[in-house]
């Protein structure tokens, strides 16, 4: 089963070998904000601009990577649907995309997530995350103890986009 997620910060710090983003579960409207489920992603510096970017809106002359990507799937009658991280192994993420071509068919791609969540935010559409990524993700995540001072630091600038 896939777990709705959504982009809850970015955290990018151009002076560190690393950026990150951090997924939170979206509520069912029961469950209380402190009940859901968050965890990073560590990203490449790229994608992380990229994500703000698209993010804040900000135009740029020349089409970037994801712009391109975007661009292809508009001139071939193709959309994005959604976004999914399917897989955790050896502390490394796996996402595909789901598009739809233009006779109406259904196919995925595979992505790194930074890739794949930079194209849907962009296009605004759902970000999946497999229940037992999500369940490995969050109780044993190596990455979180990393980055939880950033991450806390983080909280009191306020959004982080």
């Amino acid at each position: 089963m896939a777990i709705r997620m959504e982009l809850s910060r970015i955290l990018i710090r151009e002076l560190t070998d690393y950026q990150v983003i951090e997924l939170r579960e979206v509520s069912d409207n029961g469950t209380p904000e402190h009940e859901l489920r968050t965890f990073p992603i560590v990203i490449g510096l790229p994608e992380a601009q990229a994500i703000e970017r698209r993010l804040s809106g900000v135009p740029v002359k020349r089409p970037q990577t994801h712009d391109l990507l975007a661009n292809i799937m508009d001139s071939l009658n193709a959309s994005l649907e959604s976004v999914s991280i399917t897989d955790l192994a050896e502390s490394t993420f796996y996402a595909v995309l789901k598009l739809r071509d233009g006779d109406g068919e259904i196919v995925e791609v595979d992505a790194r997530p930074s890739d794949a969540i930079a194209l849907g935010v962009g296009l605004s559409v759902p970000i999946y995350v497999a229940e037992h990524v999500l369940a490995q993700a969050t109780s044993e995540n190596p990455l979180e103890s990393q980055f939880e001072e950033d991450l806390d630091d983080d909280e009191d600038e306020g959004p982080p986009f």
